[in-house]
Order: C-alpha cells, then sequence, then structure tokens
C-alpha cells in the first residue's frame, strides 16, 4: 500500500497571516495574536490598514475639497503611526512583517491583500460597534465568505 501523503518536514503551519489593525483595542489584541502565531510559525506577517473610501456629498465644492484634504492627511498620518508601531513591534518579537495602507471596502481589501500574499490565515479583531450586530461584522463576513481560515479576537 503506498502512502498518499508523506509529511514534509518545515512545511506545515501558515507560511503568511494577513492581520487587520485600525489602532482600536480589539485589533491591537489581533495583531498582538497574530505576531506571536507568526512567531511561532516562522510565517510572515502581513498588517493591513483600510481606511474609508467613503464620499460625503456637499454641495460646495471648495468644502468637499478641504474635507478631502483632511480626510488624506488623517489617513496619512494614522497609516504612518500604525507602521511604525507595527515594525517596532516586530523588531521586539523577530518577525518578519509587511505593511499595507490601502483605501476601499475593508473586506475586499483583505481579500486582496490576502490573496497577492498567498495568505494561509487571517486574523481580525471584534468588531465593538453596535450596528455591526444588525449589518454584520467584517469578522462575519470574511468567516461567511469562506476563503481562509479566519481567528476574531475578542
Amino acid at each position: 500500500m503506498t502512502e498518499a501523503h508523506s509529511f514534509e518536514l518545515g512545511t506545515d503551519g501558515p507560511s503568511a497571516i494577513v492581520v487587520g489593525i485600525d489602532g482600536s483595542t480589539t485589533s491591537l489584541r489581533a495583531s498582538a495574536y497574530a505576531a506571536g502565531l507568526a512567531r511561532r510559525q516562522r510565517a510572515r506577517l502581513v498588517a493591513v490598514y483600510v481606511g474609508s473610501d467613503s464620499a460625503m456629498c456637499m454641495t460646495e465644492p471648495s468644502a468637499a475639497a478641504v474635507l478631502r484634504l483632511a480626510r488624506s492627511e488623517a489617513f496619512e498620518q494614522t497609516a504612518a503611526d500604525l507602521r511604525h508601531e507595527a515594525e517596532k513591534k516586530a523588531r521586539e518579537h523577530g518577525i518578519s512583517i509587511t505593511f499595507v495602507a490601502t483605501r476601499g471596502d475593508s473586506l475586499a481589501e483583505l481579500h486582496r491583500i490576502a490573496r497577492e500574499n498567498c495568505a494561509d490565515a487571517i486574523v481580525v479583531g471584534a468588531s465593538t460597534k453596535a450596528g455591526h450586530r444588525i449589518a454584520g461584522s467584517l469578522a462575519v463576513r470574511l468567516v461567511r465568505a469562506g476563503k481562509w481560515p479566519v481567528t476574531v479576537v475578542p
């Protein structure tokens, strides 16, 4: 009888883990969990910050331009702060990290980045927003999509 699958030393476990971060308490817990998992499994960590791409309707064009500029500056500052913190923690834990800052729908962007990085798992923090009990949180939508194993950190 021939063996269908043979064990290969060093290939078990994830090789890349995507973690969604936004600076919230639960996303910071998720990033700590993902970092520990990446360290133990010797996997790459891909930290992803997705900024909102929503546009507000305004009748005054100059006000809309000012708002877009302020949002852009806020996005860049938040991304820079998160990148700095993620890279600092990665150095402390001795893990490899890639930081990605993008705008758009969180679900679509996490899927795109996970696919591009051949991720084996996605880690996100649980939502604390009351409206997500009705509309569905990012974590629930990721689990329902069923493309990767998803860990939701409280």
